[in-house]
Order: C-alpha cells, then sequence, then structure tokens
C-alpha cells in the first residue's frame, strides 16, 4: 500500500501537513474528508521526496545528514535482526523519524518494497540520499541472503564514518573561531584606535617613521575601502568554487594540495581511510573486488587519488594484485599498502583493510589534535607580534619627539 502526503485545511481554516496510507490518491482524499479536513495537495511520497531531494541536492548534495543515515541503518539492522519482517521494519524506522521529510522518504521505500520490489531497488529511487556504496552493500546482503548482519555491519561503518567526522569538524571549530576573533580585534585596532593616536602625531607637521606611516595607510585603507576589500575576498571565495567545476582546474588543485606539506598528509590520510573501509566493508558483504574498488573510488574526495582507485580497478581486472593496482600511484600511505600486502599474501584482505582504514583514522586524529594544539601559542605569539608593531609605531614619533624637545 502505497504512501502519500497530503497539505490539508482543518476546522479553523489552518494549513497541515501529514503522510497518509492508502491505495489511491482519490481514497487518501475521500479518508481526509471524512475526517472534516479539506484537501488541498495529495501526492506519492516518491513524487513529494524526489522534490524534495532534488532542490536540496543543488545547495548540499545529499537530502539527508549523515547521522540520519547513521540512525536508519542502525533501526533497519536492529529491527530485522530481531526477526521483523522488512515491510515492517521500515514501518516502524518511519514512525521513529522526527523529520518529515525522512519519515516521507522511509514511506515510499516501504512502498515500494510491498509492491515486490527489492529494498536494494527501492534505495535507488533516493540516490541523494543513499550513495552508491550503501546501495551495493544492501544488494550485496540481498543476494547473499543475510541482510540483517550485512546492515549491521553498514550501520557500524556509517556510525563510524559520522563520527570521524564529528571529530574533525569538532577539531576545526576552535582554529576558524581564534582566527575569526583575532582577525576582528586587529581590524577593531586599525579602525577606531589608531586614527585618533596618531592623528596627534599628523598635526605636529613632523616627519613620521616609515613604520608609522605604514600603519596609518593601512588604517585609511581599511576605514575607506573595506567595502571593496569585502567585495573582492566574496568574489575570490565564489570565483574559486566556481573554478573548481572545472575539471582541468579541480585536477590541478588536487594535485598540488597533495603535494603540499600538511594539508597534503590530511588529504591523503582522509581519503586513504574512506577507501580502505569502503573496500572493507564491500568485501566482506560479498562484492566482487573490482566494482567494489570502481565504488570506493567515488568516496574519495582528492580528484587524483579518485582516478587513482579507479585505474586500480582496471589493473585488478588485468590481474594485477589490489597491492600493485595502488601502490603504483603513490597516493596512499606506505603502512597502509603494507597491511593490504600482508592481508592479500594470508587471505584476511577484507581483515586487513578494516585494520588499515582504523590505524589511518587515529594518525589523521593524532594529527589534527597535534595541530590544534600549536595553533593556540602559534596564533598568541602572531597577535603578540602585531600588536608590538602597533605599539612600536606609535611609539616610535613619541621617543624622536622627546629627543628634539631634549
Amino acid at each position: 500500500m502505497p504512501a502519500f502526503d497530503y497539505v490539508v485545511l482543518d476546522e479553523r481554516g489552518k494549513q497541515k501537513k501529514g503522510v497518509l496510507e492508502g491505495d489511491s490518491a482519490r481514497q487518501v482524499r475521500q479518508q481526509l474528508k471524512e475526517k472534516g479536513l479539506v484537501p488541498l495537495s495529495v501526492e506519492t511520497t516518491t513524487q513529494k521526496t524526489d522534490k524534495q531531494e532534488g532542490a536540496k541536492f543543488q545547495f548540499s548534495g545529499a537530502a539527508i545528514s549523515a547521522g540520519d543515515l547513521a540512525i536508519i541503518t542502525r533501526q533497519m539492522a536492529t529491527l530485522l535482526q530481531a526477526g521483523l519482517p522488512l515491510e515492517e521494519a521500515l514501518k516502524a524506522v518511519s514512525r521513529q523519524q522526527e523529520k518529515p521529510r525522512n519519515k516521507s522518504m522511509m514511506l515510499a521505500i516501504r512502498s515500494k518494497v510491498v509492491e515486490g520490489h527489492t529494498l536494494a531497488s527501492s534505495l535507488n529511487e533516493f540516490p541523494g540520499s543513499f550513495p552508491d556504496l550503501y546501495r551495493a552493500t544492501v544488494s550485496a546482503g540481498e543476494h547473499s541472503g543475510h541482510l540483517d548482519l550485512v546492515l549491521e555491519q553498514l550501520a557500524e561503518y556509517t556510525e563510524a564514518r559520522y563520527r570521524t567526522k564529528k571529530k574533525v569538524q569538532g577539531a576545526m571549530i576552535y582554529p576558524l573561531v581564534l582566527t575569526s576573533f583575532a582577525f576582528l580585534i586587529i581590524a577593531g585596532m586599525l579602525t577606531f584606535v589608531v586614527p585618533k593616536i596618531v592623528s596627534v602625531f599628523e598635526d605636529s607637521g613632523k616627519e613620521l617613521p616609515a613604520l608609522t606611516r605604514i600603519l596609518i595607510g593601512t588604517s585609511e585603507l581599511l576605514q575607506n575601502w573595506w567595502w571593496l576589500m569585502a567585495i573582492v575576498a566574496v568574489s575570490a571565495f565564489f570565483g574559486f568554487k566556481r573554478a573548481l567545476k572545472n575539471e582541468d582546474f579541480r585536477f590541478r588543485f588536487d594535485a598540488w594540495l597533495l603535494k603540499a606539506p600538511l594539508l597534503g598528509k590530511i588529504t591523503r590520510g582522509l581519503d586513504a581511510s574512506r577507501v580502505a573501509s569502503t573496500l572493507s566493508i564491500l568485501s566482506k558483504s560479498g562484492v566482487p573486488l573490482v566494482e567494489a574498488m570502481k565504488i570506493s573510488g567515488q568516496v574519495a574526495g582528492n580528484v587524483c587519488i579518485k582516478e587513482a582507485v579507479i585505474l586500480g580497478a582496471d589493473k585488478l581486472k588485468e590481474g594485477s594484485s589490489l597491492f600493485t593496482a595502488l601502490d603504483g600511484s603513490g597516493h596512499f600511505p606506505p603502512m597502509m599498502m603494507q597491511m593490504i600486502s600482508s592481508g592479500e599474501r594470508s587471505g584476511e584482505l577484507d581483515s586487513m583493510l578494516a585494520r588499515a582504514a582504523t590505524n589511518q583514522e587515529r594518525e589523521l586524529e593524532d594529527l589534527i589534535n597535534t595541530i590544534v594544539a600549536l595553533f593556540e601559542p602559534l596564533m598568541l605569539v602572531v597577535m603578540g607580534g602585531v600588536v608590538m608593531v602597533i605599539v612600536l609605531s606609535i611609539m616610535m614619533p613619541i621617543l624622536s619627539m622627546n629627543s628634539l624637545v631634549g
């Protein structure tokens, strides 16, 4: 029985939205009229969610958040392992959703399953919410007859990815806030404090030191042209985002990013962890290694690494080992490659890939924690240096005037 999203007017003339199951839109309208409501629109949840997903995709690229996806996966895995049929499990999961968009989407998936479609093909209706990795893993679980176990592994994977993402975001909040406040303090001093002080020296008619003249020029620039600087900064930001859509520019930028001293290590570690964990979950779920490689390449954020993984899938198809297919690119950490080689020789590639992913996540977390720990004293040194320059610029004219008086 399909689900329908409706918009109605109640007795007070207020609009209300909801979801109702029925054989057809006409039947749902009749049910609403029997409740004393005036139907304004009734459409299937698939149509409704597709529109919402398309609109949201234009801005964020995903219909639901990583946290919501992790929760939905864990709920489905728990209910299926408890012995509930898939149809009832999906209905129970939809009832647990607080967001109307997520509830409509889960009811639409349930409707497709009730009609006889597989869960994987039902998830294909919402590619913005369920990535290729997710749908391929579910398909493998259905073909093997162990959907509950595969969903359990997928739940652990999505939760681990979500935790890693939150850790990285949490670690970056403090440096960004500290940098923003430092910039605002310096800009405030140059815009409001310095002009009032140096105006005394300008009225004296004496030639000011070079450092003081530079400070006055910077202050006047901020006061008179701050709006132009803001326009240039915003234009540069959006221009850079637009340029990244060009494949050649994006490839050159990502190649430079991998060679950057610190950013390269972070990018390489993050993508290596994504690729290894994706290969592990797909391999455990029974997805062929060549297909798993192609899907794993899509989860890499860096274009160079993505291309290396996809080319590695072609080499794997020609008979190469996984170690040979990936090691030639030089984009993956040596420790990870050694663990893959060891896993291939011992026949425990799945577990070695999982261990390699965990190892990369741990190294990345330690690196970010170290950077954050060093960032605070570094910002204090920078702030101290800027304040020292401002103080010197103000004190030098005073000292020169005292020497003239003496």
